[in-house]
């Protein structure tokens, strides 16, 4: 594909098909994501790309296949592996115990195959020892090293017809040389020769593609570009080998344009695949993140297997220095782990024996054992990276407006030059002809669908992959589009604005009781609770050494409190709200608890033997960082509020600590939708914070919803947007390079766009009656390549985009992506 006409085409192909429900094609990644109604026919959708004039990359795979005794496991072997999405042919060998096939590179890995044969029964591994590479960097370079060469050869051959027809206009010495050493019509000869061989050589490409989809009646850029060269190389033909049958006065040779014009459009397509590769670097940084190799016991032996045949349940060594290869759990050992690509924290963490490992983090000083728990695409490394290639490959809504310009846009510029060609020959001065031609040419050539086409997507790529060595992760292209217009950021507290760890603050006990034995009873019945609260009140009375009874009769009340029977006597632990419920007058401790709310704790009440018998105070120490983080909220212009659970006092105050602009309190675990609806109300577009677990309904129901993430629980399905390092400064960061990002979109759309309008009629010549201006092809050809290379490089100018506030990653894990 080389431009948005090829987009269109495609996603129009596949959607015609009756087994696709729809069809999402991306020019600057060049994939096709696409929904089917029912099972997937990958191979259906690949011959539909093909008869439309594309092709799908293919692969052929061998694998090594154990535990196969007869024809019978051939046939298993065989039938699961065809019957696998994305395989076209396989082929198994009993006596040599392989597996040969012939597949799509981007729907059947070499990794999904080997599961395939697993599932069966059956062992399999990928022939020879070379590890994954990134398929798609390497087609990139090929493509790059193509195109270098394609442009060299004609550039040498270009330039002697350049410098025998322009040379001879512009000076007047060579054109005497010229009529005395080569002559007039020899010239002309040899610039045939060379021009043929820049058109037929490495402008062959442009024939290749244009040609078929002019017959299709679906031109593109490549039709474009061969109507041009051939109009200008054909009228030069006639004027050098029967120049008679020409008007008078129009017997000219344009061998120079067409040459010039092959030669700069390669020059375009050159650069323009070399800032394409720059636009995906952030994924082959994270790729190279991964371990290469992974020391693993096999029959109590140490070896050195590579990465992919690395299986869940294996028994893996790290030695210090080395990468951790997969996700997994020591078993024996310790060391400390430096995980800053994770979660941002440049200080290593310590790894015992129970302790999850990530792979891609960097062993630092000791060695241990680990048990593979998620190897292959079960990985958090690879999550990630499947993340931001799913974020980049998506569609944001500004694009629609493109689509609906580009179906029409090369047809209608073919018309362009037509009705120039027409206009010129009608009306135009002598010699007509060659006004008439030289302008539609131009006009064929100046038109530029790359540069709407590559526009959107490339911004994206940038975008999203800078988000990642930020520690933002777009799980939703579309989310890059939504979070520039939030007005009001509602971020859940605990965990979120606070660490999520509570602690016990303070005990005040009524008249006639005992604050150890209260807190003993309390916290007995709160072993049974998984509420965070409930853990700082047992780890406080463990503190002191209290010994918790046994429990009888536990209830919970959710949004209100626990009931339960300690040896013997009745305890009931709660809000105010709960007490209220159950008869008791909280009064006598009304001043206790407004002192507490005030300070921003949270005051429960408990109650024992039909008693109230103490306050409580339960303090969620805010984390160091939510103050900045909400400042740099305000600065970019948006209104903040917290939806809580705590009484109003208590949430009032703490937003009055941190600078919070509304407060939604007293709020049950399920009412956090409805508080998401409340903000959403007189228009404002509402982006919820939380921890993505019991969050998942109000993140599903905001119109952005960003995860907190916990660093290795990245995969969170409620969410658009997860922030890996679980630090609140990253909202500001994706809010500001989704800003950033939308407007480097729209800057490349208005250049794309404004190119074409104002370009176009120049080159139909539009301005030659006001001070004779008119555009050369060979300046068309000119400004058209630089036109796509204009848009990449504006986009590429986002890969500087600096976070406003430094969050915990900016200084860590960026450069880790960048340097590991």
């Amino acid at each position: 594909m080389t431009c948005a006409s090829c987009v269109r085409r495609v996603e129009k192909v596949l959607t015609s098909l009756p087994t696709v429900a729809a069809a999402n094609v991306n020019l600057a990644t060049e994939r096709a994501e696409v929904t089917f109604r029912g099972p997937m026919d990958a191979a259906g959708v690949a011959q539909a790309i093909e008869k439309a004039g594309y092709s799908v990359p293919e692969e052929t795979t061998e694998l090594a296949i154990e535990g196969m005794t007869c024809a019978s496991c051939v046939g298993r072997v065989e039938k699961a592996l065809k019957a696998a999405p994305g395989v076209l042919q396989a082929s198994v060998n009993l006596a040599t115990e392989k597996a040969t096939i012939r597949h799509l590179a981007s729907v059947a890995t070499p990794t999904i195959l080997e599961q395939v044969v697993r599932k069966v029964g059956y062992e399999a591994r990928r022939i020879g020892d070379e590890p994954a590479t990134d398929r798609e960097r390497e087609h990139r370079e090929r493509e790059y090293s193509a195109l270098k060469r394609s442009l060299a050869l004609a550039a040498i051959l270009t330039l002697p017809v350049f410098a025998l027809e322009m040379g001879s206009h512009f000076i007047p010495g060579i054109h005497e040389w010229v009529m005395e050493t080569i002559g007039h019509r020899e010239s002309w000869y040899l610039q045939f020769a060379l021009t043929t061989l820049v058109l037929f050589g490495p402008g062959l490409r442009f024939f290749q593609k244009g040609i078929p989809a002019l017959l299709r009646l679906a031109p593109d850029m490549n039709s474009l570009v061969a109507l041009g060269t051939t109009a200008a190389y054909g009228y030069s033909v006639v004027a050098t080998f029967a120049s008679a049958i020409l008007p008078a006065g129009t017997v000219n040779v344009y061998y120079e344009a067409a040459a010039v014009i092959v030669t700069l459009i390669l020059l375009g397509r050159t650069l323009e695949a070399k800032a394409k590769g720059r636009t995906s670097e952030a994924i082959k940084r994270l790729m190279g993140l991964q371990a290469k190799t992974a020391y693993v016991v096999r029959d109590g032996n140490t070896v050195e297997i590579p990465l992919e045949q690395v299986r869940a349940g294996d028994l893996v060594q790290v030695r210090p220095g080395e990468k951790v290869p997969v996700d997994g759990e020591v078993v024996e050992g310790s060391s400390f782990v430096d995980e800053s690509m994770i979660t941002g924290e440049p200080v290593p963490v310590q790894k015992a024996e129970g302790a999850e490992v990530v792979g891609g983090t960097i062993n630092k000083t000791g060695s241990f054992t680990f048990k593979a728990t998620k190897v292959g695409a079960d990985t958090v490394l690879a999550q990630i990276i499947r993340m931001v290639e799913q974020a980049q490959g998506s569609k944001l809504p500004i694009q629609a407006l493109v689509d609906k310009v580009t179906a029409w846009f090369v047809p209608a510029v073919m018309a362009a030059a037509t009705l120039t060609f027409l206009g010129w020959l009608v009306l135009g001065p002598d010699p007509a002809m060659t006004f008439a031609l030289v302008n539609a040419v131009a006009v064929l050539i100046i038109a530029c669908p790359c540069a709407m086409g590559l526009a959107t997507p490339t911004s994206i790529m940038v975008g999203t992959g800078r988000g990642a060595e930020l520690g933002v992760l777009f799980r939703k292209g579309e989310a890059l589009q939504s979070l520039k217009g939030v007005g009001v950021v509602a971020l859940d507290k605990t965990g979120t604005l606070t660490k999520g760890r509570p602690e016990l603050t303070d005990l005040i006990v009524a008249s006639g009781f005992d604050e150890a034995e209260v807190l003993g009873l309390v916290a007995a019945v709160e072993t049974r609770s998984e509420h965070p609260i409930a853990e700082a009140i047992v780890e406080a009375a463990k503190r002191r050494g209290l010994n918790l009874a046994p429990v009888d009769g536990f209830d919970a009340v959710p949004g209100y409190g626990v009931t339960a029977t300690v040896l013997g006597r009745k305890v009931e632990v709660g809000a105010d709200r709960y007490m209220v419920k159950l008869g008791f007058d909280v009064a006598a401790f009304a001043t206790s608890a407004d002192r507490l709310g005030s300070e921003g704790k949270s005051p429960l009440y408990a109650a024992i033997d039909g008693r109230l018998a103490a306050v409580i105070a339960v303090a969620d120490p805010i984390k160091s960082s939510t103050p900045q983080a909400i400042a740099a909220l305000h600065a970019l212009g948006l209104k903040v509020a917290m939806i809580t659970g705590d009484n109003r006092r208590t949430a009032e105050a703490i937003a009055r600590q941190v600078g919070i602009d509304e407060v939604v309190a007293e709020v049950l675990p399920d009412g956090k939708v409805d508080a998401v609806k409340r903000l959403r109300e007189g228009g404002r577009h509402v982006a919820f914070v939380g921890d993505g677990i019991n969050d998942a309904p109000a993140l599903a129901e905001a119109d952005v919803g960003l995860a907190i993430g916990t660093g290795t629980d990245i995969a969170i399905e409620s969410a658009d947007v997860v922030l890996m390092s679980g630090d609140l400064r990253g909202v500001a960061n994706a809010i500001a390079l989704s800003k950033a990002t939308i407007r480097n979109i729209k800057q490349n759309l208005f250049w794309a766009f404004a190119y074409n309008v104002v370009l176009i009629p120049v080159a139909a010549g539009v301005l030659y009656p006001v001070d004779g201006t008119l555009l050369s092809p060979i300046v068309a050809a000119a400004a058209m390549a630089l036109s796509s290379v204009f848009v990449l490089g504006n986009a590429l100018r986002l890969r500087g985009f600096q976070a406003p506030v430094a969050d915990a990653t900016t200084p860590s894990t960026a450069p880790a992506l960048a340097t590991n």
